[in-house]
């Protein structure tokens, strides 16, 4: 229960420019070595530039409502899933543990809402030199966003997620540190 554990232990709350939350080591060793040796393309080799969403089709969000493929990103990142479970048994037990009442209680008291009905995703991305998103809001639909940074060969700390306010002001930098992440819960400026 590394993730409860982090959770609970190694977390710290910040309420500016949202709510959200930074956890310190939330997964295994065996996970994190899992993620590294996830394949995924390197879109450099591709010769395809980055438009500023994770979709990678040139689209706004309204584009590809309705896209059950995810457009162009399902070739990019790899959904943690039935089919190649049996390739990631570590991050199929941090799936099992998000779905946990223990763990989904815990984050459904810090956010505030239920979780009792909700899915867990869990997909590996790579975002490669030359990446960028544009500042924007999840969709509502996603209770819970998180990311957890992966970074064994300890790149610069900058290289991590930029948090906006509601004036597209930056505020903070969450740091890009090695098994180090945040989450949040979905809101009218999240």
């Amino acid at each position: 229960m590394e993730f409860l554990n982090s959770l609970k232990k190694r977390s710290k709350h910040y309420s500016s420019p949202f709510d959200h939350w930074e956890l310190n080591e939330p997964l295994t060793k065996e996970a994190l070595e899992e993620i590294c040796n996830t394949e995924i393309i390197d879109l450099t080799e591709k010769n395809i530039n980055y438009d500023g969403t994770r979709a990678i089709d040139g689209g706004e969000g309204q584009f590809r409502k309705g896209i059950l493929s995810g457009g162009k990103a399902t070739k990019f990142r790899c959904f943690i899933e039935k089919e190649n479970s049996k390739n990631f048994p570590h991050l199929i037990n941090l799936i099992e543990e998000l779905r946990s009442k223990d763990t989904y209680n815990y984050i459904g008291e810090l956010v505030k809402k239920d979780l009792t009905n909700s899915h867990v995703r869990v997909e590996v991305i790579c975002d490669r030199q030359g990446f960028w998103l544009k500042p924007h809001c999840d969709i509502e639909e996603k209770l819970i966003s998180g990311l957890i940074f992966v970074n064994p060969f300890n790149e610069a700390e900058n290289l991590g997620t930029d948090l906006y306010d509601e004036n597209l002001t930056k505020i903070k930098t969450v740091p890009y540190k090695d098994n180090y992440g945040y989450f949040f819960t979905s809101g009218p400026n999240t």
